[in-house]
Formats: structure tokens, C-alpha cells, sequence
């Protein structure tokens, strides 16, 4: 249900390196002009989700949707250490995302997807704490030349999720603009495991809320919320992060969306959060929330 799919680990894993690779001239190396920047903070922000990677199996579509959704514009680079291609995704001036080419496994699974990025303070420390609990490494702690490490994990409950060590300062906190990542929530099979889970990977903080449709966990810092967790609500599909972007009306964007070649999966309603978001699949199968911004 919702594209959402069980797929080979071993397949997961080369889909997986090739966006963390990319991730060497995206967040923490980027060469950026006069026209487009990525500010980075004076150092790291441990528990913030520090960029996101669109991996898929056919860029070119994924390029005209979220052009015609966003109104991201696009920039062509390389992958210093093997020369495979990458693309940039600007919204205004501002670098918001990456998009990586990764063919789909032979079995025919689906792998397209976001793949967001979690700043850690110590990557091979985070990868033993998800071994510890329980969790799965699907690919190994990798430098990304001088300026970052990275790996990604499956947690106990089977979320994906990318791990980022930058040596020169994440993306800082910044203005939230339509297009932009607001939001990171995880649906998970098992929420008083996850939330004591990710708060030991990242020294994030928990705060538990009573909302409409159950418990919610908020994970936080001294400065603000980074992430949300929530008990799964469809049974039969695996646990998964979430990626929200902001857009000024979720009804209309959604119905950009469709037009655009997407699926609506999830549409705005009163009963889920006042019809502040709508879920949607791209064009190539990946899952995304539109998120009413301001709320």
C-alpha cells in the first residue's frame, strides 16, 4: 500500500551508496555561486535532518515534477570520486535537495524514495548504538573527502535513514520558503522503542503529545522540534521516514501534483491534522507530504 514495499537489502544498499556519494557535493562540500548558497552553521547540529536526496530510477521525470509542484529550478554536477552524475534542486536561491539515478533492483521492486540525511556527532558511534538495538548497517561509515562521514542504517523497526558527520558546519537553521523541507516524521511499528532510539542516536530530546488519532513524539533540542514519531497507521507496510515540504495550500498543490503525473494518496482533511497536508506519490514512486506552510 501507498508504494511503500519490502525490498532486497543487498539492492537497498547500492541504492543507498550512490546518494550518499552524491552527498559529497551536495550539503557539506558545496561549491556555491553568487546566485544559489547553502549557509552552514559554525558547526554541527546533531538531531537535524541536514539534507535530502531523491533517489530514482529516472531523474529526467523526477526533474519535471518537482518543477512544475515546486517550481525548483535545476543544476547539473558530477560526483567528484566516480564521475556519475548528480542534480541540485534550487528553490529561489537557496539549494534544497539532491536527485541521484539508481536503476530499480532486477526483481522489479520499486526503490525510488527520499532519503534524508541525520546529523550524528559520531557516525561509526551511531552505526554501533543501531547495531546494539537492534537495528541493521546497509552501508558502512564512508568519507565524503575531508568535510563529512556518512552511512545509512534500517532501524529496529526497519526505517531507512542516512547518518551525516560534517567536519565544517551543517546547513544552518534558516526562513522556511514554499519548497523547502519543513518537516521529518517516522511512521514506525513500535513507538516507545523508536522515540528511546532516536534520541540515543542523536542526543535529541523527547516530548510526548496527546493528538487527535493517538500519542505523538516530538524530537528536540534546546532550540527547536527537528522530527516527529507516530505510530504507523497502516499495518501492512514497513516503518518509514517521511519528508515534508512546504507549500502555501495542500489541497491546491496536490492537485499540481496529479496534474504533474503524480498520485494522490492522501488528501487534505479536516480529521488529520485540520487539512494542514496531503500525501502524494511521484511520478517514479517516491512518497512525499505537502505541508501547509506557514501552519
Amino acid at each position: 500500500m501507498y508504494g511503500v514495499q519490502m525490498i532486497n537489502k543487498k539492492h537497498l544498499a547500492g541504492f543507498l551508496l550512490a546518494a550518499l556519494s552524491a552527498a559529497l557535493v551536495s550539503c557539506t562540500s558545496l561549491d556555491v555561486g553568487e546566485e544559489a548558497s547553502l549557509p552552514l552553521a559554525d558547526g554541527p547540529l546533531p538531531g537535524k535532518f541536514i539534507w535530502h536526496d531523491l533517489v530514482t530510477d529516472d531523474v529526467h521525470k523526477a526533474r519535471e515534477f518537482y518543477g512544475s509542484l515546486f517550481g525548483w529550478t535545476f543544476e547539473d554536477a558530477i560526483r567528484p570520486e566516480d564521475g556519475g552524475a548528480y542534480t541540485l534542486a534550487r528553490a529561489g536561491n537557496r539549494y534544497v535537495a539532491g536527485m541521484v539515478q539508481r536503476e530499480d533492483a532486477a526483481d522489479g521492486a520499486n526503490l525510488s524514495r527520499w532519503l534524508g540525511y541525520l546529523s550524528v556527532g559520531d557516525v561509526d558511534r551511531a552505526v554501533a548504538t543501531t547495531i546494539q538495538a537492534g537495528g541493521e548497517t546497509l552501508v558502512e561509515p564512508l568519507n565524503l573527502g575531508p568535510a563529512a562521514r556518512a552511512a545509512a542504517i534500517q532501524d529496529p523497526q526497519g526505517a531507512v535513514v542516512g547518518l551525516a558527520q560534517s567536519r565544517v558546519g551543517d546547513p544552518a537553521d534558516g526562513e522556511i520558503a514554499a519548497g523547502h523541507v519543513v518537516w521529518n516524521e517516522l511512521l514506525t511499528s513500535d513507538l516507545d522503542a523508536a522515540a528511546g532510539f532516536y534520541a540515543a542516536l542523536s542526543g535529541l530530546q523527547t516530548r510526548t503529545l496527546s493528538r487527535r488519532g493517538g500519542i505523538y513524539v516530538l524530537l528536540e533540542d534546546d532550540t527547536r522540534e527537528r522530527a516527529g514519531i507516530l505510530e504507523n497507521p497502516l499495518p501492512d507496510t514497513p516503518s518509514a521516514w517521511l519528508t515534508a515540504f512546504a507549500v502555501d495550500d495542500p489541497a491546491s498543490a496536490a492537485e499540481r501534483a496529479v496534474t504533474a503525473g503524480g498520485s494522490l494518496l492522501l488528501a487534505p482533511s479536516e480529521d488529520l491534522r485540520e487539512g494542514s497536508l496531503a500525501l502524494v506519490q511521484d511520478p517514479t514512486g517516491a512518497l512525499l507530504v505537502l505541508q501547509k506552510w506557514p501552519l
